[in-house]
């Protein structure tokens, strides 16, 4: 079980170092990712993080809480960062942000097979400043609106 928490772990580690060839071996071809109202697959949860790591410099993330039973591992995460470009339709605002969230892991061998995860979006959002949330609800309209 250790085994599937470095796999789970070294993911957010991968994208936290951007160093996205290593986290195209940890996921597995199928890899599927459901959170915070998305759906992607691998290709789809690799460029969102792009974007994601791109947006916010000064990047860092403690994991709380890590518990493995199984196939399954579940990761209580808090990140802080600065938001210094362009995320989800929100423009840059300079301030510092604690993101916190849970993930949940599926490992299968050595690769990250799926992951779920809900991540404290109105938290964000409200550190971000109130236009962020317009812009936030925006984006999630057209979203959906692409995905249907």
């Amino acid at each position: 079980m250790s085994q599937n928490k470095d796999v789970a772990l070294s993911v957010s580690l991968a994208i936290l170092k951007g160093q996205w060839s290593t986290l195209e071996v940890l996921l597995a071809e199928d890899f599927t990712y459901t959170g915070d109202g998305m759906t992607f697959d691998k290709r789809q949860y690799i460029d969102f993080m792009k974007g994601m790591k791109s947006a916010f410099s000064n990047m860092a993330m403690e994991f709380t809480h890590v518990v493995s039973e199984g196939d399954l591992v579940s990761i209580r995460f808090v990140t802080t960062c600065t938001h210094t470009g362009k995320f989800m339709g929100a423009p840059a605002t300079n301030k510092p942000l604690a993101i916190s969230g849970i993930f949940m892991r599926r490992v299968e061998g050595e690769r990250v097979v799926q992951e779920w995860q809900t991540t404290d979006l109105l938290g964000t959002m409200t550190q971000m400043g109130v236009g962020t949330l317009l812009g936030y609800a925006i984006f999630g309209v057209l979203l959906k609106s692409k995905s249907a």
